[in-house]
């Protein structure tokens, strides 16, 4: 029965397999591929039985008279047959022809195969159907290509260049590239006939492919995203070189955003009367850090020039008498006294001088060696610490989280709002600390509220830093935050 149903009329049943084949291949789940490759070989193998057995050649063109009522029967089943076959090398190719690791490159590959399937499907169905001479079409379609070539010259180039980047994979998503033109920028689209950047001033710019070809490329990216700085510096030649090396490289340690491992480099490049170069090489954990990370090395060199004595020298174009030069016996570099640091701190900045002076008049200084625990976390600090020298770490549970450097303070927790610190702090380095006891700070607090709250609102903002450079925890922004708000409270009741 199953014969006759299928040899009986073949070209009818051809047709009608090959179309119950496009409906079940229509309404299978693209999510399941096998099943779809499985399900095209089958209705093509069946096609194929049907032809083989009522002896129709599909891969030759049997000639047939316009007339005759099989012809168009003949010309849809073979149609079919070439169709199918096209679909079932696609599925194969869909599901085997896979490069690990690099889904893009993968894709592209599948469509150029594919394109040149249907292309073949193609002219099969015009040579083996129709009749129709290939030879002459191809000759025909040179002469057609070339005037399109011509035509359509930018694109292509824009199509094959797209092709040989994607290929090649100097970049992929997500890559920030520096071009030998100047455009930097995150590539966070990549398509056949352009790329687009994303650049640091928000900017999306789309080059065409050919023009990127043709461009030097830089991946910043790879081996991975960090990026290796360098700041030159000119220090005043009043101390031994190896001691401005050493302080140089105090102010690149005690930086939180920048990259630990490599650790960073002091380079001494040139020693002349004026000045001693200093290169500093650091790295950032991305290109989108520089700024940030610049900013922050350079107001540290500055606290670091400032607690060792260090001058800085003047510029190279500036007119200066060599008797007026600063040298290491006529130097007299300013001294850090604890109203000179109290003055140097931004949340001081509103206190008159006589306030000023009146916590510089109880500050008292404390000294700790190069190991030692300042306090550990859980305990409470019921003073205000000021760095004079030397490097502070701070670690929770092991773990360090940041660092403070000369200028910066701590234990504004437990002075404002009786809380515990959250994080250990130990000497990095030999460390000198002023520290003002809370019966100094009590009336400033009370007559001067904006006091506590800058100084809350630096907790806030220091604790932020450190969060977004993997650093102090979020429950110390969180404290911070709380403290303001409670200081804020009662001070306005």
């Amino acid at each position: 029965m199953i014969y006759d149903a299928l040899f009986g009329k073949p070209l009818i049943s051809l047709i009608v397999v090959g179309f119950a084949g496009i409906l079940v291949w229509y309404f299978l789940s693209r999510q399941r591929p096998t099943t779809r490759l499985v399900v095209q070989i089958l209705f093509f193998a069946v096609m194929t039985l049907i032809l083989v057995g009522s002896g129709i050649e599909p891969h030759r063109f049997q000639g047939y008279q316009s007339e005759d009522p099989q012809a168009l029967l003949v010309i849809v089943a073979k149609s079919l047959w070439w169709v199918h076959l096209a679909w079932a090398v696609i599925g194969f190719i869909r599901l085997y022809l896979v490069l690990e690791g690099s889904p893009r490159e993968a894709r592209l590959l599948q469509d150029l195969v594919i394109g040149i399937v249907y292309i073949g499907m193609a002219l099969s169905v015009l040579a083996f159907v129709f009749g129709v001479p290939i030879g002459t079409i191809v000759a025909t379609s040179g002469v057609v290509a070339i005037i399109l070539g011509l035509a359509l010259q930018n694109t292509l180039a824009d199509v094959f260049s797209g092709i040989a980047l994607t290929l090649g994979r100097p970049y992929v998503i997500g890559d920030w590239i520096l071009l030998s033109d100047g455009t930097e920028g995150r590539v966070v689209e990549s398509n056949w006939r352009a790329t687009h950047i994303l650049t640091g001033a928000n900017n999306v710019v789309v080059l065409p492919n050919s023009f990127l070809a043709k461009l030097g490329l830089t991946n910043v990216s790879r081996p991975d995203e960090t990026h290796l700085l360098i700041l030159t510096i000119r220090i005043a030649p009043t101390r031994m070189p190896a001691s401005i090396r050493q302080i140089m490289l105090a102010a690149l340690t005690s930086c939180n955003s920048i990259v630990r491992e490599p650790a960073p480099v002091v380079a001494l490049k040139g020693l002349d009367a004026t000045s001693l170069e200093v290169e500093l090489q650091f790295r950032v954990t991305s290109p989108s850090q520089r700024v940030p990370a610049r900013n922050e090395v350079l107001d540290l060199v500055y606290r670091h020039c400032k607690s060792a004595g260090l001058l800085l020298a003047v510029p190279p174009a500036a007119q200066v008498l060599t008797a007026d030069l600063p040298t290491e016996e006529n130097a007299k570099p300013p001294t850090v006294t604890p109203l000179a640091l109290i003055e140097a701190i931004p949340v001081f900045a509103t206190l008159t001088s006589d306030e000023r002076q009146k916590l510089a008049d109880t500050t008292t200084v404390r000294q700790f060696r190069k190991g030692d625990v300042i306090v550990r976390e859980s305990e409470m600090l019921p003073s205000l610490m000021m760095v004079r020298a030397g490097i502070i770490v701070a670690r929770r549970e092991g773990e360090e989280r940041g660092r403070f450097a000369p200028g910066d303070f701590f234990g504004e927790t437990g002075l404002l709002a009786g809380m515990q610190e959250v994080c250990t702090l130990e000497a990095l380095t030999p460390v000198t600390i002023y520290e003002i006891g809370q019966a100094a700070f009590a009336p400033l607090l009370s007559e001067r509220p904006a006091l506590a709250e800058e100084i809350a609102e630096a907790l806030a903002g220091r604790a932020e830093r450190f969060r977004d450079g993997v650093a102090l925890p979020p429950e110390q922004a969180r404290n911070a935050h709380a403290i303001l708000k409670t200081i804020r409270t009662i001070f306005r009741a």
